[in-house]
């Protein structure tokens, strides 16, 4: 369930939940951030205090420039709906999952809505901002980032393939293998599609792949291990090195948003 990790973990920055226990350190556009709020911030990301303190700045911030921003139930829905779908499971089941976590629905729902608020406004206020990379650009980022693409030479995966989507779903929340065909492989990366690959990479050991259309049949792979090292020639990796590239540029973009935005912020600060 990595991806469902990973999505609740997304949002943590604007759902810190620590309790005041040392008080308010600050106070941005009347927003408090309390010291609790900024140990917590700084073990769970291992940074420093100063670093920390900047994050939930640009938290709250950023909180502030969305008030505006509207999120509708059904969108939320669908979201939910796909996560659940993305992890092979059902909506209740995710939310048996999440209680157990102790997590409440209410306040899983409004992760997402927050990550939701947050993505609008990305695409609002910052991505315009970004140019398109030049080849150059994109060949200067592979040659200072190499290990950045750096692969398992092989994957070892058990297939499985059923008729339907319907009996794949249904294998893949029950692991029942009757009508499953299946069998042992091993693949070696640069054969791979580019996407087959990116889903295997993505997928932890022992874990399933989301279901593929195969045309004729509907197959998810068992990733069982992953093997060697070899690092992916530009050409190979260009699709990558250019989705890097732009996480690095949004960073970058964001930030000077911010910084800008702070210039002119109300922000009181309590205690340093």
């Amino acid at each position: 369930m990595k991806k469902f990790v990973l999505f609740i973990l997304i949002a943590f920055l604007s759902l810190a939940e620590a309790r005041v226990i040392d008080g308010i350190a600050l106070i941005v556009e009347g927003e408090p951030i309390t010291t609790a709020e900024i140990r917590a911030i700084q073990t769970q990301m291992r940074v420093s205090k100063s670093k920390a303190t900047s994050l939930l700045i640009q938290d709250r911030l950023q909180k502030s420039a969305m008030n505006d921003i509207q999120i509708d139930e059904k969108v939320i829905d669908a979201k939910v709906a796909d996560i659940a779908s993305q992890n092979n499971i059902t909506v209740s089941k995710m939310q048996k999952v999440l209680k157990k976590q102790g997590t409440s629905w209410n306040k899983y729902r409004s992760n997402i809505r927050d990550a939701l608020k947050k993505k609008k406004f990305f695409q609002t206020n910052i991505r315009q901002s970004i140019p398109e990379p030049t080849q150059d650009e994109l060949k200067i980022y592979y040659r200072n980032h190499k290990k950045e693409f750096v692969l398992p030479k092989s994957i070892s995966l058990i297939e499985y393939s059923t008729p339907t989507m319907k009996a794949m779903k249904a294998f893949l929340q029950t692991k029942n293998k009757k009508g499953v065909k299946h069998q042992r492989m091993k693949k070696n990366t640069k054969d791979l599609d580019a996407t087959l690959l990116q889903s295997m990479l993505q997928t932890q050991n022992n874990s399933f792949t989301q279901p593929l259309n195969a045309g004729d049949r509907f197959i998810s792979y068992k990733v069982l291990s992953k093997n060697g090292k070899t690092t992916m020639p530009f050409d190979t990796a260009q699709s990558a090195v250019t989705n890097k590239w732009k996480q690095q540029q949004q960073s970058k973009a964001l930030k000077d948003y911010f910084e800008k935005l702070k210039t002119n912020a109300d922000i009181e600060y309590i205690r340093r």
